[in-house]
Parts: C-alpha cells; sequence; structure tokens
C-alpha cells in the first residue's frame, strides 16, 4: 500500500473539503463534516481534514499509477475550486503503509 499526504495552507480549508465530498459524491460513496471527510475513490480511499490553517489530503493506493491517479483528481479539483487564491497544485509526500 502507498500512501501519498499532502497539506494546503488555506482559511477555506473546511469550505475545499465539503466542494470536495459534495463533487466526489456524485459518482462515488463520499461523505463530509465541516472538519473532516472521507471519499471511495476507484484508486483507493482519499481522507480529507480541515482545520484553521488548512486542509490536509491523505491518499491510498496499490501501486504507483493509481496514486498518481489519485493525486491527480484531487490536484485537478482543488484547482477549480481554489483558482481564486491562485492553487496550483499540492506537494504531496508519498510514505509505504
Amino acid at each position: 500500500m502507498l500512501i501519498s499526504t499532502a497539506r494546503y495552507p488555506t482559511a477555506h480549508a473546511s469550505k475545499y473539503l465539503q466542494q470536495l465530498c459534495r463533487h466526489f459524491a456524485h459518482k462515488v460513496e463520499a461523505r463530509c463534516d465541516g472538519q473532516s471527510g472521507h471519499a471511495a475513490l476507484p484508486t483507493g480511499p482519499a481522507t480529507l481534514t480541515a482545520d484553521a490553517e488548512g486542509l490536509t489530503v491523505r491518499v491510498e493506493a496499490e501501486d504507483a499509477k493509481s496514486l498518481i491517479q489519485a493525486r491527480f483528481v484531487i490536484d485537478s479539483h482543488l484547482v477549480t475550486f481554489a483558482h481564486r487564491e491562485g492553487f496550483t497544485g499540492l506537494d504531496w509526500q508519498t510514505t509505504q503503509g
């Protein structure tokens, strides 16, 4: 199992977490409240956590290709949702789990 984690410093973390979960819920099982969320992405689970300083995202996948796909899905949606802040992508840190 591969795990990638990233943090996006923003005052709008809860808003972005909720937007991501609502969007993902159209295609996969997703749930969230204002502070945490989970989406059952086809590549593996995504866990999101919001606090006053930012949004933390954790994705899991069985292989590198699936991990890259999961990270792309998160990044591409945040590019749309956080465009007013100039978001260009997360700085992902990958570990083996």
